[in-house]
């Protein structure tokens, strides 16, 4: 069985780790990554030894792409396409077409949110999009929640596999990053893409709520960078831009809380990375982090879009035996969310898919 995964290759959030370390679970000669453009998805892909293969295009729109990439499908006799994220997703309706391919993705994010503040291409994408996401033959859902959002958009709950994201999870955490922030200072680390669907601005608002106002560490890069640096000047001495890093788990290591504010999320594989580092966390209910955080004995799960309720999970975390609710998270979280569960249940479904 030969398995083909498409994904634009541009991602450096969740997306990105999700695909490396699915792959990485199964032999070389079983999977193949395609990716639209040179980044370090595919610098890290082929670092973990996972053969992948450069369609580069002239601009996003160029769909010259598409004929190599189902003369390659047709060559290589891929039997199965999983694709990720929106662009992957939208070239896929052509390829399935082309090739008779069978056709699997995994929604890493709401598809109705994807392209929000696009203006009007987003509105268009947002469409096509939409069209795509039904015309799969399977899906992974990362969350229960989140296979009840794809059922509710009329897709057959038959066709819908809860599979958790996984992660290694190390005996020991990891060693703390040097963090430039005053001694004794409390410590929260939010990872996440600079976009308006993660949710800074509420950050921000409950921030300024706080009278003892912890340092909050933004580790990232995105579209709305300088608009954020600007709306958090006057937070500048707590907020710290730490952009885009690799050394997320030595941060994590020497924070004492990781956050999520976003208002749409499938499984955040950043609150698993984590829990990994005993730190427990601070989310709003999306997703599945119903699945993973237990409040008030691993974390705090607040309602999406709500400062006033992020500045009062702050303050209890500031209030808190941080490193017992650390503990008791890598516990729960090492015990569920492996990634021999992710390769099995994802494996179980190639098969099922590959044999119709």
């Amino acid at each position: 069985m030969k398995v083909l995964h498409l994904i634009s290759g541009g991602e450096t959030g969740g997306s990105r780790k999700h695909v490396i370390t699915l792959l990485e679970q199964f032999e070389p000669s079983e999977v193949t990554l395609a990716v639209f453009q040179e980044g370090s998805l595919a610098e890290e892909a082929r670092a973990a030894g996972i053969r992948t293969e450069l369609f580069a295009q002239k601009s996003r729109y160029d769909l010259s792409v598409l004929k190599r990439l189902a003369n390659f499908i047709q060559a290589e006799q891929f039997d199965i396409l999983h694709s990720h994220g929106p662009r992957a997703n939208l070239f896929g309706i052509y390829l399935k077409k082309k090739t008779g391919i069978r056709w699997v993705t995994t929604v890493h994010s709401d598809p109705a949110l994807d392209f929000v503040k696009g203006g009007v291409k987003g509105t268009i994408f947002t469409k096509l999009s939409m069209y795509a996401i039904r015309q799969m033959d399977h899906y992974f859902a990362v969350s229960d929640r989140f296979k009840q959002n794809l059922v509710s958009l009329g897709i057959s709950a038959g066709k819908v596999q809860t599979v958790y994201n996984g992660i290694h999870f190390t005996e020991e955490p990891a060693e703390s990053a040097l963090l430039h922030v005053p001694d004794h200072a409390f410590v929260i680390a939010m990872v996440a893409r600079l976009h308006p669907i993660k949710g800074h601005e509420i950050v921000f608002d409950a921030l300024r709520q706080l009278e003892m106002k912890p340092h909050v560490l933004l580790i990232g890069d995105g579209p709305i960078e300088d608009e954020l640096h600007a709306k958090a000047q006057d937070l500048r001495e707590h907020v710290h831009f730490l952009g885009f890093r690799k050394d997320v788990a030595n941060i994590y290591s020497a924070s004492d809380v990781a956050l999520l504010a976003s208002y749409s999320e499938s499984f955040p594989l950043a609150l698993l990375e984590a829990a990994n580092e005993r730190i427990p966390l601070i989310s709003t209910d999306v997703g599945g982090v119903g699945e993973l955080i237990t409040p008030g004995e691993t974390g705090w799960i607040i309602p999406t879009g709500d400062a006033h309720a992020l500045a009062a999970a702050i303050r209890g975390a500031m209030q808190a035996d941080v490193k017992l609710m650390g503990e008791k998270l890598y516990e729960h979280a090492s015990n569920n969310f492996s990634l021999d569960q992710l390769h099995k249940a994802t494996k179980e479904v190639y098969v099922k898919i590959a044999s119709r």
